[in-house]
């Protein structure tokens, strides 16, 4: 995204001068100038609907994707471009030939080709998408994992509930900031400042933390500020995630490396395996984002490069979850911005276009194997099936067994629903 730079500024130098280490807080530092409606409040909640999904991982396209040249391909449209369309294990679905791993693991995605938005500015889209809501001035809205994190994580556990790689994602808005995403960077190894500075013993660093916490005490009696409550839930995370026996989860090293091959030598790639090893560490949400999908130029050599990152990454994953028996409590969920039109312009590129694009599903009781919507002959329009985001929304929430009437509160006493009155695509769902 375009503020990611902004988002991840002194990282390493807060962590370091904080608490030496406490890698929690890039959480804190990304949203805290964003909370100001903090202090959201849940009903206590009487019993959860019956979940498929236990944990979802999303694999974010930023920038928008076409959807002709990937997932919804049309060969000899004069909108189709020079790609092929090869057949695949699911029956009556064809993808682009660049995905050709991915046509193997076919019977295990649903495809919605009918996906429409009416955001086509990539800030609103990407909130849009993260969210299940456009943008409103008056209200942060949650980003999916921070419900996920908010409502099915466990808030002792020592690693992060909600987990980004390779881009912030989407804040957790009025949930409060020990709710949104722990940042990765660049996966494969264990993150940065983990460990205690050099000549910091533990018994220092426990000193160091115990006066801290006396600070934050006073501090919290005497403002009843939500935002010490979430920044004290942040360190608290930060410092057991340091001392954890599972942060050489993010250790990549420890995988074979035919293992590491499939997935492809991508930060992509990288990522989506340690949304496996994530998955498999007890985390309930990971996003994996792949950059550069914003195709002005240079389209179909760029869509080409693309996907040959997101081809052997996305199929070795399903891959794995299945074969380890985690397919059918994770579900898997990769889209984008938006789609791109279907007329190519001067610069071989392709442009903004939320009138129709696509997403993935795959898992967590997902029926496999299927195309739901239908573009007309050159992906111009939807003629059947339509798909709006809220409802795709309201798929994956259900799915995750979150009851959909479930409410925030902002500090003004704002409600927001966990979707904006998104119905599940039952056609989706086995």
């Amino acid at each position: 995204m375009n503020d990611r730079t902004i988002r991840n500024l002194g990282r390493r130098a807060i962590l370091q001068a904080s608490a030496q280490g406490l890698c929690g807080l890039l959480v804190a530092r990304s949203f805290a100038s964003r909370l100001a409606l903090a202090g959201a409040s849940l009903p206590p909640v009487v019993a959860r609907p019956a979940a498929a999904a236990k944990a979802c991982i999303v694999l974010y396209l930023n920038g928008g994707p076409s959807h002709i040249d990937t997932f919804d391909p049309k060969p000899g449209a004069p909108t189709g471009g020079p790609f092929k369309a090869i057949a695949t294990r699911a029956r009556g679905l064809r993808l682009s030939q660049h995905l050709p791993q991915l046509a193997e693991q076919a019977d295990k995605i649903a495809v919605v080709r009918g996906l429409a938005s009416k955001e086509g500015n990539h800030q609103r889209a990407q909130y849009m998408l993260h969210t299940g809501y456009a943008p409103n001035p008056t209200v942060v809205h949650p980003a999916l994992g921070a419900w996920t994190s908010k409502l099915l994580g466990d808030p002792n556990a020592d690693l992060p509930s909600f987990i980004s790689i390779s881009g912030p994602s989407a804040q957790a808005g009025i949930l409060g900031v020990e709710h949104g995403p722990f940042v990765v960077p660049r996966a494969g190894a264990i993150p940065e400042n983990a460990g205690l500075a050099l000549g910091v013993s533990d018994t220092r660093f426990a000193r160091r933390v115990a006066g801290l916490d006396v600070i934050e005490r006073q501090l919290d009696r005497e403002t009843s500020d939500p935002l010490v409550a979430g920044r004290r839930a942040v360190y608290a995370k930060a410092i057991r995630l340091m001392r954890s026996p599972h942060l050489r989860a993010f250790d990549l090293s420890e995988e074979p490396a035919a293992t590491r091959a499939a997935y492809g030598d991508s930060d992509f790639g990288r990522g989506c395996l340690t949304a496996r090893r994530m998955i498999e560490s007890g985390v309930n949400f990971v996003e994996v984002v792949l950059d550069g999908w914003d195709t002005h130029q240079n389209n179909f050599a760029r869509v080409k490069d693309l996907s040959a990152q997101l081809d052997p990454a996305l199929a070795s994953l399903l891959r794995d979850l299945a074969q380890r028996g985690l397919l059918a409590s994770t579900l898997v969920f990769c889209t984008g911005d938006f789609g791109r039109t279907p007329k190519i312009n001067g610069n071989e590129g392709r442009d903004h276009f939320p009138g129709a694009s696509f997403a993935v599903l795959a898992g967590g009781g997902i029926r496999g194997g299927i195309v739901h919507g239908e573009t007309d002959a050159d992906g111009a329009n939807v003629v059947r099936d339509p798909t709006v985001v809220p409802d795709l929304f309201a798929t994956v929430v259900k799915q995750l067994g979150i009851d959909l009437d479930t409410e925030a509160f902002s500090a003004a006493g704002r409600p927001v629903k966990v979707t904006d009155h998104g119905i599940p695509v039952a056609a989706l769902v086995a």
